[in-house]
C-alpha cells in the first residue's frame, strides 16, 4: 500500500505551505490542506486563490469552511464575491460561510445590500437575519426606500418582521405605495406592520 502524505499534519506543523498544498493535483491533498488551513489565519490569501480555481465540490466546501472558521474581515471579503456566482451550489456555500461568521461579515452587509446585483441584495437580506445588531433594521429600511425589485423588498420585509420595531412602519408604508399591484408584497407588508404595531406602547396586541 503506498504511503500517503498527511497534508493536514504537515501544514499544522509548519511543513509544506498552504499555497503549495492547496494547488496539489490530488483532490484529497487539496481537501486536507483546506481543512488544515482553517487553523492558520495567514493562509487566507492562499485559500482565496484556491477558491477561485477549485472545481471539486468537497474541496470548495472545505475552503469555505476554513475561511468561516478563521472568521476575520479578510476571510469574509474572500467569500463575499461568490454570492454573485451563477452556480447555485457556490452561492449556497458562500452564504453558509458568511452565516457562520456573522461578526466578520457584518461590516460588509451595507455594501451587499446596495449591490448592483439584485440576487446579492436578496441574499444579503437573509444574512441580516443572523445579525444581532441595532443597526440592521436601519440597513433594511434604507434598502426598502429605494429598492426596485419586489422580491428583494419581500425578503427585506420578511426579515424586518422578525427583527424590526415600529420605527420601520413609515418605510413599510412607502414601500407598499411603490408596489400597489403586487398582492404578495402587500400581504407581507401588512403582516409585518401588524406585528410591529402590536409592540407600540399602549397597544393591545
Amino acid at each position: 500500500m503506498p504511503l500517503i502524505r498527511n497534508t493536514s499534519d504537515n501544514l499544522a506543523s509548519g511543513g509544506p505551505n498552504p499555497a503549495a498544498a492547496l494547488t496539489s493535483v490530488s483532490p484529497d491533498e487539496r481537501w486536507a490542506a483546506a481543512r488544515a488551513a482553517a487553523d492558520i489565519p495567514t493562509s487566507i490569501p492562499a485559500l482565496a486563490q484556491a477558491l477561485a480555481q477549485e472545481t471539486e465540490p468537497r474541496v470548495r466546501e472545505a475552503i469555505f469552511t476554513a475561511l468561516a472558521r478563521i472568521a476575520t474581515l479578510e476571510s469574509a471579503l474572500a467569500v463575499l464575491p461568490y454570492l454573485r456566482s451563477t452556480d447555485a451550489s457556490i452561492r449556497i456555500g458562500a452564504l453558509d460561510a458568511l452565516r457562520a461568521m456573522p461578526e466578520a461579515a457584518k461590516p460588509l452587509l451595507p455594501q451587499a445590500l446596495a449591490d448592483a446585483d439584485a440576487d446579492v441584495r436578496l441574499l444579503a437580506c437573509d444574512l441580516v437575519r443572523n445579525m444581532h445588531d441595532a443597526d440592521t433594521p436601519r440597513w433594511l429600511c434604507a434598502l426598502l426606500e429605494t429598492e426596485l425589485e419586489a422580491n428583494v423588498c419581500a425578503a427585506a420585509v420578511e426579515v424586518l418582521n422578525e427583527i424590526g420595531d415600529a420605527r420601520a412602519l413609515p418605510t413599510l408604508w412607502r414601500c407598499a405605495a411603490r408596489f400597489p399591484d403586487d398582492p404578495f408584497l402587500a400581504f407581507a407588508i401588512k403582516a409585518a406592520a401588524d406585528r410591529l404595531r402590536s409592540h407600540l406602547p399602549g397597544s393591545s396586541g
